[in-house]
C-alpha cells in the first residue's frame, strides 16, 4: 500500500511539473533541470562514498556541485554588467545582453507594474499586449520580446488583424541619453565606438537574421542621433 501511494504521488508530481514547464520561462525550466541533475548526482556520489568507492564518488560529487551552482544562460541579461542595450518606452523597459543575446524586460506602468516579463504567464502577457495597445512603441517593444519567447504568439493570442488600429502614441525624438543606452555605451563615447556598437548589434538584431524590426530601427536611430550631434 505504501509503495502504491508513493507511486501515485510521484506520478502526480511529474504531471504538475510538466504542466509548470509548459508555461514557465525557458530559463527557469533549464535552471530546475540543473538543480535536479545536481541532486541526483549528489545522491549517487553519496551512494558510492558509502561503499568506499572514492574514485567514482569524488568526480560525481564535483559534477553534482557544478550543476547545483550552474546558472542557465537563458536566465536573463545582466543589467549591471555594462554589456547591455536598454530601450525604454512609457510602459516597458527592455535590456539586451550583448554577450548572450538574451532580452529581458520589466513593466513600468499599468496592471503589471514592477513585474519582470519573464515572470508573466502567457495569459498575463496577452493581457499586457492588449493593455499597451494605445502605445505603439510599447506594443512594438513587447512584440519584439514575444517573438523571442513565443514565436507563434500571434496564433496563440488569436490576434485580430485590426487590433493595431488606434496605436498612435509615440515618445517623440530620441535623446542622446537614450541613444547611448540603446547602443550600450557610456556618455561621451567616440564615433568609432558608436559605429562599432551599431555594427555589433545589427549583426544580432537585423530582421534579415531573424531579429526585431523595431529594435533594429531603434539601433539605427541611436547611431544617427549620436553621429549627427556628437560633440
Amino acid at each position: 500500500m505504501i509503495y502504491l501511494l508513493a507511486g501515485f504521488l510521484f506520478f502526480v508530481g511529474i504531471v504538475l511539473l510538466v504542466r509548470w514547464a509548459a508555461y514557465a520561462p525557458a530559463g527557469d525550466v533549464l535552471s530546475l533541470v540543473y538543480k535536479l541533475g545536481g541532486v541526483f548526482f549528489l545522491i549517487l556520489a553519496a551512494f558510492f562514498l558509502f561503499r568506499r568507492q572514492w574514485v567514482v564518488a569524488m568526480p560525481l560529487a564535483l559534477f553534482a556541485w557544478s550543476l547545483l551552482r550552474k546558472k542557465s544562460y537563458l536566465a536573463g541579461a545582466d543589467k549591471e554588467s555594462g554589456r547591455g542595450s536598454t530601450v525604454r518606452t512609457a510602459a516597458l523597459e527592455m535590456t539586451l545582453d550583448h554577450d548572450t543575446g538574451i532580452i529581458i524586460g520589466q513593466v513600468l506602468a499599468g496592471s503589471f507594474e514592477g513585474r519582470e516579463l519573464d515572470s508573466l504567464t502567457e495569459a498575463e502577457l496577452n493581457s499586457l499586449w492588449q493593455e499597451v495597445g494605445g502605445d505603439k512603441e510599447s506594443r512594438d517593444l513587447l512584440e519584439a520580446y514575444l517573438d523571442g519567447r513565443h514565436p507563434d504568439w500571434r496564433e496563440r493570442f488569436n490576434i485580430d488583424p485590426t487590433a493595431r488600429e488606434g496605436s498612435t502614441t509615440d515618445s517623440g525624438p530620441m535623446t542622446k541619453e537614450e541613444a547611448y543606452q540603446v547602443l550600450g555605451l557610456a556618455a561621451g563615447a567616440s564615433d568609432v565606438e558608436v559605429v562599432e556598437a551599431h555594427r555589433r548589434l545589427m549583426k544580432r538584431l537585423h530582421p534579415d537574421h531573424g531579429g526585431s524590426t523595431f529594435l533594429a530601427s531603434k539601433i539605427n536611430a541611436a547611431k544617427s542621433v549620436l553621429l549627427g550631434k556628437h560633440d
